[in-house]
């Protein structure tokens, strides 16, 4: 690799994994171009961020800033001033660490912080993850240099000229499975090699629909589960009500034979070996779940979040399915259809084959390089 300068950069984003994991390996990258990079994040007070990035060696900075919640609440009558002193925070910010750039990856600190970047005069880079682009995206990337973007056709949200194809930055241990991969995730999760394995992931933050499914299939009796082992990631949020459902089926002998071969956690710490271990893998339509499970080579279904902005899970999830790299089922259709599904796919060796060979094609493992990259053009 080619030399490079040192830069001073701002990261702001985060509150869920699906923000935080691409703007860390971003941050990662910055340090590979160049060790001595000095870098600050900016994240949400509460958000997980202010935990995640830490953990990760880097120095984060709160703003109050919060969210618009869809229900009339008192907490909506407070959000303009969480704004106006976020911006006034992001001001202070940026003046004292005077930074090269401002790269905003989604989520609430990225409004507050771009904006201020801006108006300083400082080069703003948008890292727009998903399908369709949020309206905070869309104003913000009126200013920025330059928009980096998963997904064919953002022309309709941003200017041509500034849209770079760069793909989402993923994790670097979630690499396709080898044998000796496969074999080590299966014993992590003490695991059964003769049978056929099935991953459910509800985000990093769990989701109530997947959980639900999940609990129906268990109380019809697990149907077409035979032969089957489920790794379960239900969320720290849920898993106080999902320890106390397991434990009634337990008792109740719900589930048959097929509840011993489930394993529920509130958190997966080894995606890479979650991802080998799996034959199918059934997922919320995150953009960064989808640019996982695409450099995993997974068959996916998805089940796409509706309560997300413009219902852009759902684009992201069928610029996969129309390319046969993928299946979708409906939140409000999951109990009744979700696992039927997944246990006839996990049946079908040539479907799933078909659709690991489709969904690798659509991979892009080189993204944190190719924004980077994109960091130092727009500095010159």
């Amino acid at each position: 690799m080619k030399e490079y300068r040192k830069i001073k950069a701002i990261i702001s984003g985060g509150g869920t994994g699906g923000h935080i994991f691409p703007a860390i390996s971003i941050a990662n990258m910055l340090k590979d171009f160049n060790p001595e990079n000095e870098i600050l994040f900016v994240g949400a007070e509460g958000r997980m961020e202010m935990e995640k990035v830490p953990a990760a060696g880097y120095e984060i900075v709160g703003l109050p800033v919060a969210g618009l919640q869809r229900k009339l609440t008192l907490s909506n009558l407070a959000l303009p001033f969480k704004v106006i002193r976020s911006v006034r925070m992001a001001k202070k910010l940026i003046r004292e660490f005077k930074p090269d750039v401002a790269v905003g990856v989604g989520g609430y600190a990225s409004a507050p912080l771009l904006w201020a970047a801006s108006r300083l005069g400082v080069p703003t880079l948008i890292q727009e993850q998903n399908g369709f682009a949020g309206l905070t995206n869309k104003i913000l990337g009126k200013k920025a240099e330059s928009i980096c973007v998963e997904y064919e056709g953002m022309e309709r949200f941003f200017p041509a000229d500034r849209i770079i194809l760069s793909g989402n930055p993923i994790r670097k241990e979630i690499v396709p499975a080898t044998e000796e991969m496969k074999k080590e995730a299966l014993e992590f999760y003490s695991l059964d090699p003769s049978r056929r394995h099935l991953f459910i992931v509800g985000g990093s933050l769990g989701s109530a629909t997947l959980n639900n499914a999940m609990k129906k299939w268990i109380t019809d009796g697990c149907p077409g589960g035979e032969g089957m082992e489920v790794l379960w990631q239900c969320g720290k949020y849920y898993k106080p009500s999902v320890d106390a459902f397991m434990k009634e089926a337990a008792e109740k002998g719900l589930g048959g034979e097929c509840l011993r071969h489930i394993i529920h956690s509130d958190f997966i710490k080894r995606m890479d070996l979650a991802y080998a271990a799996a034959d199918v893998v059934i997922s919320r339509s995150g953009a960064s779940s989808i640019s996982e499970l695409c450099a995993a080579h997974k068959a996916s279904i998805f089940v796409p979040s509706p309560n997300v902005t413009e219902d852009h899970q759902t684009h992201n999830a069928m610029a996969l399915v129309r390319k046969d790299a993928g299946m979708i089922v409906k939140d409000a259709e999951a109990q009744e259809k979700l696992m039927e599904t997944a246990c006839a796919l996990i049946d079908n060796s040539e479907k799933i084959a078909l659709m690991e060979k489709n969904i690798s094609a659509l991979a892009k493992r080189d993204a944190a390089e190719t924004i980077v990259k994109e960091v130092y053009r727009i500095l010159g």
